[in-house]
């Protein structure tokens, strides 16, 4: 059955780190909603006359944020619908709140629950120091006004609670708070595709 991945979580979690470990292993298609939408953020950003690296405010929020779902969820949906496995990471803050958002992207191609194998790995970390500190780390552009705004910001550090009616097998709390080694990786890989090779 094919596989639909979500790697979901805030920022600075690890959700890429995790995804991309374990695509690598199995040979997965990853789709970053990050990735897929940098390029058409940046020409609208700019073109609206606001800073092309912001990726938190409320106006990048109202311009780029739903088109950035949007395109990942169709490449996603068009390689499921080859029978491709797909890994998708983002945040997907409104959609995991939404109880019938996966049935219904599903049904745009014809496809239900009962003939894709949907997961989602939950990641999050002990506490907002350790993403503010991993955050701080990466020393990436795109994350300049989360650190300048971090009071506001943390607040959507919280850790998600999935609202899909998925089996509880098909959701897995993945505290990323330590360093991800072989062991962790065999468990995200046994969740995922229920063995070890």
């Amino acid at each position: 059955m094919r596989k639909l991945v979500f790697f979901v979580g805030g920022a600075g979690a690890g959700k890429t780190t995790l995804a991309k470990a374990l695509a690598r292993k199995r040979g997965v298609t990853v789709l970053d909603m990050d990735t897929m939408l940098r390029p058409a953020a940046v020409q609208i950003m700019t073109v609206a006359g606001l800073d092309p690296n912001d990726r938190d405010s409320e106006e990048y929020k109202v311009l780029c944020r739903d088109l950035g779902y949007r395109i990942t969820m169709d490449a996603a949906l068009e390689n499921i619908e080859i029978g491709s496995d797909v890994f998708v990471i983002g945040p997907f803050t409104k959609e995991t709140s939404d109880p019938s958002w996966i049935v219904k992207e599903l049904a745009a191609i014809g496809a239900s629950l009962h003939d894709v194998d949907v997961k989602a790995v939950i990641v999050y970390l002990q506490d907002d120091r350790l993403h503010y500190s991993r955050i701080e780390q990466r020393g990436l552009e795109t994350d300049q006004y989360k650190l300048e705004h971090w009071d506001s910001f943390s607040r959507s550090l919280v850790r998600r609670t999935l609202a899909w009616e998925l089996p509880e097998s098909s959701v897995l709390y993945y505290d990323n708070s330590r360093e991800l080694d072989e062991s962790a990786l065999e468990h995200l890989e046994r969740f995922v595709f229920g063995d070890v090779i």
